[in-house]
């Protein structure tokens, strides 16, 4: 069984811990650039003093240096802390969201679980380095030939009811087009089709593709909350109450915070 901890979210990391930790990294590597701005003046003062200068003044120089050199020792140390926390927090993130995309795979009848590859590290091989997010596509980000229209003609597909073709051809459009900032609009319409032709596991799949792609589009809210319902449908009932637990707390005041906040009270979660 998973850990009852599956989702917490582990989804995609507890964002309050990780923008604080990644902010309070920042904040320490700012202040040691200053640390070590004072420093090089502090030796200047040094190196002048001692060409004669007065001997309290070099004193007082030299203390200020070896108190800012204890002081840059103490930030490097936390520095060194900071970034193992953020590196165990993005592996066991990881982590769980192997363990989910593979128990989820396990309810599909035609899942083959060795197609599931290694799922990437959350934030990018450099996560730790820095602020951990899920990558997002820039602004204006130009896409490829063809890859809106083939985006356009899945979406037809899926508006008149074509529920399977819309479902194979949003799966063709992830797999052409990896990366593309459509993708987690792409993965959120597969679910919905695959919902409609009452595939629950797969669509929960997809779902999770698009919340992981998109954490902050247009759809995650939703996507999130579809998720937690769908685990319940499939049994998994104490992962869904932290699934549905998240959309609130991820978006307030929307209103798929509104409707995941009445299902987890008509679930009965704690």
């Amino acid at each position: 069984m998973l850990r009852a901890a599956l989702l917490s979210l582990a989804l995609v990391l507890p964002a309050p811990v990780l923008a604080q930790s990644a902010e309070s990294l920042a904040d320490i590597r700012t202040e040691l650039g200053g640390l070590g701005a004072e420093m090089a003046r502090l030796r200047a003062e040094l190196v002048a003093g001692s060409g004669g200068g007065s001997g309290i003044v070099a004193g007082s120089a030299l203390d200020r240096m070896n108190a800012m050199e204890e002081e840059l020792s103490r930030l490097t140390a936390k520095t060194e802390q900071l970034e193992i926390r953020i590196q165990k927090i993005v592996a066991d993130g990881t982590n769980r969201i192997g363990d989910l995309e593979f128990r989820l795979c396990e309810l599909e009848p035609n899942c083959d679980i060795s197609t599931l590859g290694t799922t990437p590290p959350l934030g990018g091989e450099e996560a730790g380095a820095g602020p951990v997010v899920a990558p997002q596509p820039e602004a204006g980000a130009e896409l490829a030939i063809g890859e809106k229209s083939d985006f356009d003609r899945a979406k037809e597909a899926f508006d008149s009811g074509s529920f399977r073709s819309a479902a194979d051809l949003f799966a063709s459009f992830a797999e052409t087009y990896p990366g593309s900032p459509l993708g987690g609009e792409a993965s959120f319409y597969r679910g919905e089709a695959l919902m409609a032709l009452g595939e629950t596991s797969r669509a929960a799949r997809a779902w999770l593709e698009s919340f992981q792609n998109a954490p902050a589009g247009p759809h995650a809210a939703e996507a999130l909350l579809k998720l937690g319902l769908a685990l319940n449908t499939l049994g998994q009932r104490q992962e869904s109450c932290v699934t549905l637990g998240e959309v609130p707390n991820r978006y307030p005041g929307t209103d798929a915070a509104n409707q995941a906040v009445q299902a987890r009270t008509t679930m009965g979660c704690e």
